[in-house]
This record gives structure tokens, C-alpha cells and sequence, in this order.
């Protein structure tokens, strides 16, 4: 079907094609990537873009020798069909298929794994010191996005590769925009450059008039002296003041160009970066035309570019919390909504447009928009910091030392909680319950549906003393009439019984609640018999009143969505410790290992964590009983 993608097994055949060919390869992957992601979703936007840059890098360097290191992994679709994946992309983030990013146990030429952004210039840095001190010639390639550049850690890394004179090459591909339309300093900056209308004529005339014999290298140095004399804030002088030599920006979607600046660029050694500017979604226009939406646009049809619709039985989790946050900014002037650069994902478009001037989406910074938060709620406003669970990881320090540590109200909205489906181990939120309960002053909370979700956030609108979490799913709730449930402040470390029973109780916290409760109820149907179910709602306070009413029960289950280590069934198994006549305890949760990627619900059932699973552990328990 494909006349030259189908001969390409490895990126060793790249080098037997032309020039004429690898412009006819480059449309053959982008049109096998809209036939593939239109039945089976992923990341297509980005990896659109990047597709003549993968290409090109294959097709210099020696891979896997030399070392590409990806950013996010968003942009890398091509390289993953190029180096002998093509046919297994088709099964790209399924169970059993391949990792929708790079993935250092799925292939040699996946140098480093990466899920979350800015780490590839501080990763590729370390191959490149690495090959120093072995007396290795590989190289070493950091390809960033414009949007993971804002990020601290790919700053942290820039400033130690321009001061080690390291041999690496930094790709900067700048298509400006990552999900969202980018945000801040270094995104205007980088603007700038590419747009000033002088320096692109100046430079494409330079360049369109050098032959294959001239050295280009040597005139492009010239031109980068000399274009922040004639274009303020433009050109490469920042990334030179670190220590880099600076190339660019130039056409990262002109095949010819990149090979020719890249066979160059090969042959420097020391830190350089080289600048392109790449179109999000280039090459199908129905993605160059909305790349937001086409970042990641679930199913299409691929002839009209047609999206298939998503019918949702209940209302999703992050639409709840958008919803809600608008209603109480009307209410309250002083609430602030902050994000770091998922305003859609989150839901917080809608609040960005009723109150632009109480929306700070900061760009990729999650400890940023943490310790930003904290500097508002010292100032006397009441933000609303709305992070995905796993990415909240990256500013733990900061939720400690510059919340919790000074009792800064706070109010954090964690999205994507426990098991996320197709994104794999990278995107789970497994590991908030158990991080953050062992912080003092901090309460954490996890909502059963939405109304549980619109009422825990009105609770944080009074907030003192110290930091809220929040914590809840990605995906659609569970259908109740949230819109039409009152404002209420619950009950600060408060759970609720929803069932009784006999012999075992049952305590949850968080959706996985209502599929114990179901299971418990079938129980009781099938058998007669049924456990007590209590809903914890805080993990942090505890309701010790619950406790010792549990603690009356021969056995006790803990049920969560979150690591089973440390979560609620370590808090549980605290507070029995060394009692007398304490139940026998049973906790279901995640497992101490990576989870890796498939539907939600395949994930539930491998952690027990399914209506089916709980009621044959029920079931068992009571009959052992």
C-alpha cells in the first residue's frame, strides 16, 4: 500500500533513499498515521509536525548509537514506525501493544523513556558526558518542544550543558503551541525570532543563495552575530549567553533544509541548539486548522477529518470541576483558578473566558503554579490550583515547603487520579493518597461522584490553617443530579455509612466506593448476607469515629484507587496496630508495581478494583467468616 514506509524496517534504510524520496517518505508516514489514529486515538498533532525532523535526524545520525532523546514523547509517532514498529503501531497504546511514548524496554533505539515533559535536554546531557568518560564518539540529541521548554528542569539543564561544553545538540522545535496555546516569557520570546518579518527575509535570502560547495555554517554564524543588533529580543543571544552556538531558526518541515543543516551540525562538537519551526499538525488540515483539538482527537475519519462523536452517559469529572469553579468565583471575587498548561484537560476553559483576569494558566511549571498559588493565598485570595495527580509529583517540594509548611490555604484539584487507561504507568495518579497524607496540616480528600466533588470544593472556599487536596478520576462520573444538589461545607475529616451489614465492613474512599457498594448489595441479594460500607471521603483526618465502629467487625476491607502502599490501607492499618482484639485487615488497591497501559477498566479488574472482583472477595470473606 505504502511504496517506500513498507521497505522501511529499521533507519538503515533510510540512507539508501534520496532526496526526492525521503520527501515522498515523509507524506507516506503522516498519511499512515492519520489511517492508523483514526480507529485507534493517540497523540497525532505533534507527531504530524515532527515528522521531516525524525526523518532527518535517522537519516544523519547512526542510531541507536547515537542517542535521540525525546521530549514528552508526544512528537516521537515517526520515530517509532521508522525503527521497526510500524506494523505494532497499529496497536499503539492497547494492552500488549506498544507504549504511546518512547519506552526504553520496548526498543534499543528508545534511548529514554519520558511521559512528562523537560527532562530530555538534562537526560541527553548525561549520554553525552557519558560517551566523554567512556571515550565514545556517540551522540547525543535532545529534541524539545517550545512548550517543554518553559519547564525549570529543561532551564536546570540548559544552564549545566552550556557550562560543561558537552557535545550535544538540542533540537528546539518550535510549532508554538504544546496543548493549550503556550504561555509566558520564553514563548514570546521564540516568537519573536520566527515572525520578525526583516530577519526571516535576510536570512532566506542568505541561505536560498548558498550552493551545496559553500560553507553555510560560517554564513549562518555571521548572521546570528549580527540579527540582535537588528531585530530587539530576537535570534539566539540567550541561549548564547548560557553557552550554547546557536543555529536557526530554520524550516523544520522542509526535508532538504534539516538534512543539510543537521549533516553540519553533526560534525561541530560543544553545545549547540538548533532552532526549527514546525507547523502542529502539518500536512492534514483539518489538524493544522484546530491543533488543540487535534493534539489528541480520539477517533475521525480520516478522508473528511470528521471527529466521532463522544456520547457520555454522566457528566465528566473536570467539566464538574470547571462548572463548579465559575460558580464560586461568582460568588467569591477573591477565587483564582491556576493551572499548569492544561486548561482544557482540567475543564477550565469555560472559567478562563467568564474570568480572564482570575485565570493563570503559568505553562508547563508545575512547581511554579504551586508555589505562585501560595504567594496569592499569603495575599489573601483563595486559588484553586488544578494539577494532574501525576504531575503534581513534580512539586511535592513545594506543596511542602511553601504551602503546608506556612498553612497557606490553598485548595488543590487533582485530575487524573489512579488508574488513567491507555497513557500508561507515566500518567497514573497512584501515588497521592500515600505521598501527600504524610504531610502535616494538609487535608485530603476524594469524592465519591460529583456532587461529593462540587461539595468538597465549596468546603474549600473556607479554608484555613493550611492546604486542601482533592483528588478525583479521569473519565465520566457517576451520574447523579450534581447541578441540582444544594452548596454544602462538609464535615472536615466526616464519612458517611452507606450500607449496614454484618461480619465485615467495608471502607473506601474515592468512586471505587460505589463499585464496593454494588458489590456489596449484590452480595446481599445472592446471599443474604452483606458487609457494612462506609465511606471515608478524607483520607487526612481520618474519622476515627468509623474506625472504631469498624474495629467492631471480625474483618475490614480498605478499597482505594491508589497505591495500596502507604494509602488508606496503611493509615487503617496504623490506626489498629497493637489494639486488642483488632480486625483482620484486607486492603485492595494498586499493587507495588507499574501498571501498564489498556482501557480503565482492564485496569480495574487486574487491580481488583472491578464490581466483580470485589464481590467474589466479599463473598469469600463472609464465607470464611
Amino acid at each position: 500500500m505504502y511504496e517506500l514506509l513498507d521497505k522501511i524496517d529499521s533507519p538503515a534504510n533510510l540512507k539508501e533513499l534520496n532526496m526526492q524520496q525521503l520527501v515522498q517518505l515523509c507524506a507516506e508516514i503522516r498519511q499512515y498515521m492519520v489511517e492508523c489514529c483514526a480507529v485507534n486515538p493517540g497523540h497525532l498533532g505533534s507527531s504530524l509536525g515532527a515528522v521531516e525532523l525524525i526523518v532527518a535526524l535517522h537519516y544523519i545520525y547512526n542510531t541507536p548509537q547515537d542517542r535521540i532523546v525525546f521530549d514528552v514523547g508526544h512528537q516521537a509517532y515517526a520515530h517509532k514506525i521508522l525503527t521497526g514498529r510500524r506494523e505494532a503501531f497499529r496497536n499503539n497504546r492497547t494492552r500488549d501493544g506498544i507504549s504511546g511514548f518512547p519506552k526504553r524496554g520496548e526498543s534499543e533505539y528508545d534511548a529514554f523513556g519520558a511521559g512528562h515533559s523537560s527532562t530530555s535536554i538534562s537526560a541527553a546531557l548525561g549520554f553525552a558526558e557519558a560517551a566523554r568518560l567512556q571515550g565514545s564518539k556517540d551522540k547525543a540529541i535532545a529534541v524539545i518542544g517550545d512548550g517543554a521548554l518553559t519547564g525549570g528542569l529543561a532551564w536546570e539543564g540548559l544552564n549545566n550543558a552550556g557550562s560543561s561544553k558537552a557535545d550535544i545538540l538540542i533540537v528546539l522545535n518550535d510549532n508554538n503551541i504544546s496543548i493549550d496555546p503556550n504561555q509566558g516569557g520564553v514563548h514570546d520570546y521564540l516568537l519573536k525570532v520566527t515572525t520578525h518579518p526583516f530577519y526571516n527575509r535576510l536570512k532566506n535570502k542568505v541561505w536560498n543563495s548558498m550552493g551545496e560547495g559553500k560553507t553555510r555554517d560560517w554564513v549562518q554564524r555571521k548572521v546570528i552575530d549580527t540579527k540582535s543588533n537588528l531585530v530587539r529580543g530576537s535570534g539566539g543571544a540567550i541561549f548564547e549567553a548560557l553557552g550554547f552556538r546557536y543555529f536557526g531558526p530554520i524550516d523544520g518541515n522542509d526535508i532538504e533544509q534539516l538534512t543539510s543543516t543537521l549533516a553540519r551540525l553533526r560534525n561541530l562538537r560543544g553545545p549547540r541548539i538548533l532552532h526549527i519551526h514546525t507547523r502542529k499538525g502539518c500536512g492534514y488540515a483539518p489538524a493544522e486548522a484546530n491543533p488543540t483539538v487535534w493534539h489528541a482527537p480520539g477517533r475521525f475519519n480520516p478522508e473528511t477529518g470528521e471527529r466521532v462523536k463522544t456520547v457520555y452517559p454522566a457528566d465528566r469529572y473536570q467539566d464538574v470541576f470547571g462548572q463548579v469553579l465559575m460558580e464560586l468565583a461568582a460568588q467569591d471575587p477573591l477565587v483564582v483558578g491556576i493551572t499548569p498548561a492544561m486548561a482544557s484537560g482540567c475543564g477550565m476553559i469555560p472559567f478562563s473566558k467568564a474570568f480572564p483576569d482570575r485565570f493563570f494558566d503559568v505553562g508547563i511549571e508545575e512547581g511554579h503554579a504551586v508555589t505562585f498559588a501560595a504567594g496569592m493565598a499569603a495575599a489573601g485570595m483563595k486559588p484553586y490550583c488544578n494539577i494532574y495527580s501525576s504531575f503534581s509529583q513534580r512539586a511535592y517540594d513545594n506543596i511542602i515547603h511553601d504551602v503546608a509548611l506556612q498553612g497557606l490555604p490553598v485548595v488543590f484539584c487533582f485530575d487524573r487520579a489512579g488508574l488513567v487507561g491507555e497513557d500508561g504507568a507515566t500518567h497514573h495518579g497512584c501515588f497521592d493518597l500515600s505521598a501527600y497524607r504524610s504531610i502535616p496540616g494538609v487535608t485530603v480528600a476524594a469524592p465519591r461522584n460529583e456532587t461529593e466533588l462540587k461539595r468538597l470544593m465549596y468546603t474549600g472556599l473556607s479554608l484555613k490553617g493550611g492546604p486542601m487536596i482533592i483528588r478525583y478520576p479521569r473519565g465520566i462520573g457517576e451520574g447523579v443530579a450534581w447541578k441540582e444538589a444544594s452548596y454544602e461545607a462538609l464535615p472536615v475529616g466526616k464519612g458517611e455509612k452507606l450500607l449496614d451489614g454484618k461480619g465485615v465492613a467495608i471502607l473506601g474512599i474515592g468512586p471505587v466506593v460505589n463499585r464496593a457498594l454494588a458489590a456489596a448489595r449484590r452480595c446481599l441479594s445472592e446471599t443474604g448476607k452483606a458487609p457494612a460500607v462506609y465511606d471515608l471521603r478524607f483520607l487526612k483526618p481520618l474519622d476515627e469515629d468509623i474506625l472504631r465502629e469498624a474495629g467492631k467487625f471480625k474483618a475490614v476491607i480498605t478499597v482505594e484507587d491508589g497505591s495500596l502502599k502507604g494509602g488508606l490501607f496503611g493509615a487503617v492499618s496504623e490506626f489498629f496496630a497493637g489494639r486488642t482484639g483488632a480486625p483482620v485487615i484486607k486492603g485492595m488497591g494498586i499493587p507495588d508495581r507499574f501498571i501498564g497501559q489498556d482501557t480503565q477498566k482492564a485496569q480495574w479488574a487486574l487491580c481488583g478494583l472491578d464490581e466483580e472482583s470485589l464481590f467474589e472477595l466479599i463473598t469469600d470473606m463472609l464465607k470464611n467468616l
